[in-house]
């Protein structure tokens, strides 16, 4: 039996070493558009802060080791272009040799992720324009840095999750840093009421944010000298673009494979296509959101890790089922942390739900310990039967943990009052006696 895997990052090198555990006697073929493996994404802009040393430190395994532990056929540098249901088999280039190639299989796995979303703006091509999505744009970034002393201003398009954390690792630098966002919010995955806690956060460190601003383009010579927008023109040394990601599927759209959600290849459970021997995983394919009960497109790398090793284990000859997402994610802002799971209270609105949502202030241990951290907590519920929608956590200790307390509350349907029944640790220096998830439901109560 031969596997062919197109994209040897999170989810096709966790399906690739899946299958050769499950079927040690097949064959299993990776190509991958780039030069580097089954490396961390989320990790790239603290390598560009300096808080990861190098890139070898983000890489889990290079292509020799994972030919030496499990025997896969890996092709660096070979780009897929087309597939022929038909006949089986995928077209493509090797970008090194400059030749097209055609690889046979019996089964597919499409791991190809997402690309990063650059509007053709005017100028977009200038130097020092750059997205951050691989390893290479993030060697380029510092090495525009490290060879130009004179970029002293930097411009992020963007306030969602990379922009804020370039954000955060050009001002680590020294960097004079303005961010311009088309929205009227920071983080458009949370409320505004909850979001306006990274504005102010940025702002207080002197990064400087711009709303409601639409960019129109870049002027400079070879070399970008500023931003152009609907309402005025920003100088800049160094531009990033973080606008968000859309899922790389037009190959598998061109071979007649069923699309999702913005443009995601649609799955089922075991991660199957519309063509029953073609599988698909990660940030190219769709995401079943276990609220919503339907599917969804939220790119994320824990997810591409799980869907990649189900999709592996069922090529393989197993039964793996994925569960779905509850749309769970943490991010930090300088000092502020925050994070999201469920619905936000939009996206409620935008489902028709009949919903309540109950806000609180607390700490994140016992008030009378020292040092004891302002957390906000907001808390989406269903109106009638008062199950848990959504929960955002913004503050400066502990929001990790209690994010992930809504995850499996959500995860598990619980109502809002049922938090109060949770068996949570508590001890002055880590909690209160009523954990300040649990603090919200009993305000709830009165609603």
């Amino acid at each position: 039996m031969k596997y062919v895997i197109i994209g040897g990052d999170a989810a096709g090198m966790s399906a690739a070493t899946q299958i050769r555990r499950l079927k040690p006697e097949s064959e299993v073929v990776v190509f991958e558009k780039g030069k580097i493996l089954s490396y961390a994404q989320c990790g790239l802009p603290y390598y560009v802060a300096g808080l990861v040393p190098t890139s070898e430190d983000l890489i889990a395994r290079t292509k020799e080791q994972f030919e030496e532990k499990y025997g896969i056929n890996i092709h660096l540098s070979h780009e897929i272009t087309g597939i022929n249901t038909d006949k089986q088999l995928v077209r493509g280039n090797d970008l090194e040799k400059g030749i097209s190639f055609e690889e046979n299989y019996d089964y597919l796995l499409i791991a190809t992720g997402g690309e990063a979303i650059v509007p053709p703006w005017t100028g977009v091509d200038l130097e020092r324009v750059s997205v951050l999505k691989t390893i290479p744009d993030a060697d380029r970034i510092l090495d525009w840095l490290d060879k130009n002393p004179e970029i002293t201003k930097v411009t992020v398009i963007g306030g969602g999750y990379i922009g804020l954390e370039m954000a955060e690792a050009f001002h680590l630098k020294g960097k004079e840093v303005q961010i311009i966002d088309i929205a009227d919010q920071l983080n458009a995955s949370f409320d505004p009421d909850m979001a306006i806690h990274a504005k102010e956060e940025l702002e207080k460190k002197g990064i400087k944010v711009s709303l409601n601003e639409e960019v129109k383009g870049f002027k400079g010579d070879s070399k970008v000298r500023s931003v152009e927008t609907d309402k005025g023109e920003y100088p800049t040394d160094l531009v990033i673009v973080a606008i968000g990601i859309k899922p790389n599927s037009h190959f598998a759209k061109d071979a007649g494979i069923e699309l999702g959600p913005k443009g995601a290849i649609k799955v089922n459970e075991k991660m199957q296509t519309s063509i029953p021997n073609i599988y698909a995983a990660g940030d190219c394919a769709t995401h079943y959101h276990i609220v919503k009960e339907q599917d969804d497109f939220i790119p994320l790398g824990t997810t591409a890790n799980k869907q990649g090793r189900i999709a592996g284990t069922n090529l393989g000859g197993g039964d793996a089922s994925f569960k779905g997402i509850v749309g769970t994610a943490v991010m930090k802002v300088l000092d502020l942390d925050m994070a999201r799971t469920g619905l936000s209270e939009k996206e409620a609105k935008a489902l028709n739900l009949e919903y309540e949502t109950v806000s609180i202030r607390s700490r994140h241990h016992a008030t009378y310990y020292p040092n004891a951290k302002r957390l906000f907590i907001k808390l989406v519920f269903d109106k009638n039967n008062r199950r848990l929608l959504g929960g955002q956590v913004v503050g400066y200790e502990g929001v990790d943990k209690r994010i992930d307390i809504l995850a499996i509350a959500i995860t598990q349907k619980l109502t809002i009052d049922e938090l109060q029944d949770l068996d949570l640790s508590y001890a002055p220096p880590f909690n209160g006696v009523w954990d300040p998830v649990q603090q919200a439901s009993r305000v709830a109560e009165k609603k």
